[in-house]
C-alpha cells in the first residue's frame, strides 16, 4: 500500500466523490500531519507551529460546518500505532459528519474556506481525508 499525504485535494478526486451520489450522511476521516513551524506564502504572520496555524484553520471552518448541517463527531490527538507500520505517524484524528457529499463539496469549495484556507496549507505538512458512509449506503 502506497500512502501519500496531501494539502489539498485534487480536482478529479472531488468530481469522483460527487459521481458517488447519494443525499445521504458521509462521515470524513482527516488523518492530520502538522509542520513544526507554520509555512506561509505571504509575509506579514506572526510566527507559530503549524498546530496553530491549523487551528486558525479550524476555529473558523468548524462554525461553517456546522451551519451547513455538519457535526464534529471526534477530535483528539494521535499517540500510537497499534497495528501496521507507518513511516511518520499523523499527529491528529478528526472526524466530520456532513449532511451529504455535495454538501461537503460545496463547503469545501465555498469562497469562505478558500479565504481561510491560507492557515489549513501553512499548517499542514500533509494530510488522508477518507470518505466515509454508513454500512449499506451508497
Amino acid at each position: 500500500m502506497n500512502v501519500e499525504n496531501a494539502v489539498l485535494p485534487k480536482g478529479e478526486q472531488l468530481q469522483a466523490l460527487l459521481g458517488l451520489g447519494g443525499d445521504r450522511p458521509i462521515v470524513m476521516v482527516n488523518l492530520l500531519k502538522f509542520r513544526d513551524k507554520a509555512q506561509y506564502d505571504e509575509p506579514g504572520e506572526p510566527e507559530m507551529t503549524g498546530r496553530e496555524a491549523y487551528d486558525r484553520y479550524g476555529s473558523v471552518m468548524a462554525p461553517l460546518v456546522l451551519a451547513k448541517g455538519g457535526k464534529l463527531r471526534f477530535s483528539s490527538r494521535v499517540d500510537a500505532l497499534v497495528i501496521g507500520e507507518v513511516g511518520e505517524l499523523w499527529d491528529a484524528v478528526a472526524i466530520m459528519e456532513y449532511p451529504s457529499r455535495a454538501a461537503f463539496v460545496e463547503i469545501a469549495t465555498s469562497p469562505e474556506v478558500q479565504e481561510i484556507g491560507r492557515h489549513r496549507k501553512a499548517g499542514l505538512a500533509g494530510q488522508l481525508l477518507i470518505q466515509c458512509s454508513e454500512a449499506g449506503a451508497r
